[in-house]
């Protein structure tokens, strides 16, 4: 879908540990060029080490940034734009990071470990009414109200500290465990609002389109049905105005193979559009 072509430059807007960027660079030649992007530093160091090239600019910051970072390069448009949104597996399971909800360590969700609000934040300070907004809406929990109350209730004697309070707390609403855990919604929840991850798209979504050149193409992989929903009404409404061409007339899905090899691409859905 993204095409990547002999000496072009291309952005991966979610670098992460460089797997994706390591399969661009093999198709770019010599004089192509990449521009990687991530909020987190110990991912920019394993992408570092992986992708040393001269081909190659690593930026830590926010992806809605990339425009400044992209002219800080003398880069004024881009051939390619790849974003891979939500969690990374290093970020599940590398020890300190809070994101887990199997773990015993603090609440932290920070994708940016140098940025001040926490998921411990979050859980211990919001007012309910916050709580239960944010659950609601970020995480679409049917019991958002009972869980936000739970949340107050528990941390007015003893502050919810770590991930499996948390965790024990959303099961004790929910009264039973099913297939899918039942605090996977609220930690959803929290990841989204303390990484404004929204937010954060929306902006990079804009920033693509000013960047791609004609002709280029942006392709998003989102894992939920809020960041599915925000990237396809993006493209419609920028295919109606006449800038974009839709690619994906649906997402594509892994097939049951890919699935066996890679379980946690169960829910990657890939939107690709062109620039006109």
């Amino acid at each position: 879908m993204l095409r990547p072509g002999q000496n072009g430059i291309y952005v991966d807007a979610t670098v992460g540990i460089g797997g994706h960027a390591e399969n661009i660079l093999r198709l770019i030649g010599p004089r192509g060029k990449l521009i990687g992007i991530d909020r987190d530093e110990d991912a920019l160091k394993i992408a570092y080490r992986r992708l040393s090239n001269e081909r190659v600019v690593l930026k830590k910051g926010n992806f809605s940034d990339m425009e400044v970072m992209l002219f800080t390069e003398g880069i004024r448009e881009a051939d390619g734009i790849l974003f891979d949104l939500g969690i990374s597996m290093l970020q599940l399971k590398e020890p300190g990071r809070g994101f887990s909800f199997i773990s015993d360590e603090r609440l932290d969700m920070r994708m940016d470990k140098t940025q001040s609000l926490s998921a411990w934040d979050v859980v211990n300070k919001y007012p309910e009414r916050e709580l239960e907004r944010i659950i609601r809406e970020f995480g679409e929990d049917r019991l958002s109200r009972k869980i936000a109350v739970s949340i107050v209730r528990q941390r007015s004697g003893k502050i919810i500290d770590t991930c499996s309070e948390l965790s024990k707390l959303v099961e004790r609403v929910y009264g039973k465990r099913g297939r899918i855990r039942p605090a996977t919604k609220t930690f959803q929840a929290l990841r989204i609002e303390v990484n404004k991850e929204l937010d954060q798209l929306k902006a990079g979504l804009d920033a693509s389109v000013r960047l791609l050149k004609r002709g280029g193409r942006l392709c998003v992989i989102s894992y939920h049905s809020l960041e599915d929903r925000i990237v396809k009404n993006f493209i419609s409404n920028n295919s109606k105005k006449g800038l974009l061409k839709v690619i994906t007339k649906k997402p594509v899905t892994p097939g049951h193979e890919e699935i066996k090899m890679n379980p946690s691409s169960r829910s990657a859905k890939l939107r690709a559009a062109e620039k006109i």
